[in-house]
């Protein structure tokens, strides 16, 4: 009787400290629980890694604007000095020619007696840093050598000449030919056509 009451007793406590040694939901007795964290411990600021990356990334976007921008600037100073050489070039070979031929075609009211020796062709622009360009090509058809003064209207598209250029050459053969170049000024993103209004043969 006696041992089966101790027996009874030690199985109580074992029941008592297994309840004692497990929670409800399964979590080892003594563990930690979840505490949310603190907001006071957060400075709104991103970690410096990101910060640091976030700033590199703006400083590379400023270069390739500001290389950008130089970029641009060096194009359009080159296209300017293009233009100029290619204007000093053309004026220093037709210098000595271009005042007897606008002094010739001073004293014509009409088109000239030679408008049928005449023909144009336009210079790619790329060659000619923007500017508009014309090859005049003057064929001689007489059986003399003769001179020429030849004008030709840079118009737009009214049809309303905006510039004008005076080309001569002297002494063409006959069934010879000389080009002579005319340009325009006038800003290159215009559109312009080439016209030849006066040819004079003398």
């Amino acid at each position: 009787m006696q041992r089966t009451v101790a027996l009874i007793a030690a199985a109580s406590g074992a029941v008592v400290l297994a309840a004692c040694g497990s929670s409800p939901s399964g979590t080892a007795a003594g563990s930690p629980s979840a505490t949310p964290p603190n907001a006071s411990a957060f400075s709104g600021e991103p970690p410096s890694a990101i910060a640091s990356a976030a700033e590199s990334l703006l400083a590379s976007a400023s270069a390739a604007a500001a290389s950008a921008a130089v970029a641009s600037s060096e194009a359009a100073a080159s296209a300017s000095a293009a233009a100029s050489a290619f204007e000093a070039s053309v004026s220093a070979q037709q210098a000595m020619t271009r005042e007897k031929a606008a002094s010739v075609l001073s004293g014509v009211p009409d088109g000239g007696n030679a408008v049928n020796d005449i023909t144009i062709t336009g210079i790619a622009r790329q060659n000619t840093g923007g500017l508009h360009a014309v090859v005049v090509t003057i064929q001689n058809s007489g059986r003399d050598a003769a001179s020429y003064a030849v004008q030709v209207d840079f118009t737009d598209t009214s049809g309303k000449a905006v510039d004008s250029a005076i080309v001569g050459a002297e002494n063409v053969p006959p069934n010879g030919k000389a080009q002579p170049v005319a340009f325009s000024r006038q800003p290159a993103d215009l559109t312009l056509l080439p016209v030849v209004v006066k040819a004079v043969r003398y």
